[in-house]
């Protein structure tokens, strides 16, 4: 209409050019614009990490899917949609990033000489521990994730190192499982009973002569093992157990600290997570992945910028042993991950007890005992040797 206009105005040619020129702009940009338009819409659809807003207020809040559909104006499909793809993105990306299982002996020596170093526990692969993340019942799910505390779960099994990074988890065994039990289906458990995890052999004990394997703490509820040791059970036991037990906590309290600043920092937690199952499995993956991502950055930072994990969030010792309590305990008091429950009665081999009580005896010898162990041991309580 416009050209016709000029046209019927008699203007001159060069006019007419112009006026072609001008509206064939129009178009160009009208058309550009609607191709942008398309490919936003498109990319939206296909790649959640545009929507990734939605998952991380997810997971740090652990608000409802349908609260975060009415604060963003969008249907509560589209929201969760959101949630589930942003997950498995999250996941896929940063876990061969974050979570990094040694492979090497090197590696694994380094992991040992930081926990000795830090928590007074030679050749200490790792600390290993379970728990309960609580969801809402299942639908046609019987007794499957029922779990003891009569809640429905799902298990997070995890290995840490002594800075409370995630060196192995595994998400997903139904909440009836036990420690132990959910323990021996794992990847970890099988490269480590098959030998393929490039553990260092048994070498001597710091300024020792005594050899002794590389092992992994945890508690009552796994198997004794040569390269897995946990606490000796009963009580009035003799003085040399009582410090191995008290040494031994303190190299296990690492992975009880990384639980919590995971659920203190990622209030998901905080509360049952209404999600199937599997929904709920990848939101405890992409919560771990980002823990460790921030958690690195957090070791690397300056300690005025380290606000993930900062001085004082997590347990301390003072000068006589006393577990000073870190700032996560009273912010995860309302928190649903709960400990998976002990398992007594596992029969170990004598191999294996014979490894406990080596590093028994090596903690009251004069080259591996700690000024304070006997103060803090016998505070507790009398000891029958």
């Amino acid at each position: 209409m416009v050209l016709c206009y000029v046209i019927d105005s008699g203007l001159s040619t060069s006019l007419l050019l112009l006026a072609t020129l001008i509206i064939m702009f129009y178009i160009y940009i009208y058309i550009m614009i609607m191709v942008i338009i398309i490919i936003i819409n498109t990319i939206l659809r296909r790649n959640c990490c545009i929507l990734c807003p939605f998952c991380c207020r997810y997971l740090a809040t652990g608000d409802a899917q349908q609260t975060i559909s009415f604060s963003y104006r969008l249907g509560k499909t589209t929201v969760c949609h959101a949630i589930r793809e942003t997950c498995d993105a999250i996941w896929n990306v940063l876990y061969d990033e974050t979570i990094i299982t040694p492979t090497t002996e090197d590696e694994w020596k380094a992991v040992a000489r930081d926990f000795y170093k830090l928590w007074n526990f030679p050749h200490c692969l790792g600390a290993l521990d379970g728990k309960h993340v609580v969801i809402q019942a299942p639908p046609k799910s019987g007794s499957a994730y029922y779990n003891y505390k009569g809640t429905f779960s799902v298990v997070l099994m995890a290995l840490c190192n002594a800075e409370y990074c995630f060196t192995m988890v595994d998400i997903g065994a139904p909440g009836r499982e036990s420690d132990g039990g959910v323990y021996s289906q794992t990847t970890f458990a099988n490269l480590l009973e098959s030998g393929s995890l490039s553990i260092p052999p048994a070498t001597t004990l710091p300024s020792s002569s005594v050899s002794a394997p590389y092992v992994v703490v945890a508690d009552a509820a796994f198997p004794l093992k040569t390269n897995m040791i946990k606490p000796y059970p009963g009580k009035n036991l003799s003085l040399t157990k009582d410090v191995f037990n008290y040494r031994l906590s303190r190299a296990r309290r690492v992975i009880e600290n990384t639980f919590g600043i995971l659920s203190a920092r990622w209030r998901i937690f905080r509360r049952p997570i209404v999600a199937l199952p599997e929904n709920a499995i990848r939101a405890t993956k992409a919560a771990c992945v980002l823990h460790n991502f921030l958690q690195r950055r957090n070791d690397a930072s300056d300690a005025g910028e380290r606000f993930y994990c900062p001085a004082g969030f997590t347990d301390t010792y003072d000068d006589n042993g006393v577990i000073v309590p870190g700032q996560w305990r009273s912010e995860t008091l309302g928190t649903t991950l709960d400990s998976l429950q002990s398992i007594t009665g596992n029969r170990s081999s004598r191999s294996a007890q014979n490894v406990r009580d080596t590093f028994a005896d090596f903690f009251v010898s004069p080259v591996g005992e700690v000024q304070w162990q006997y103060g803090r041991v016998n505070s507790v309580g009398p000891t029958v040797d």
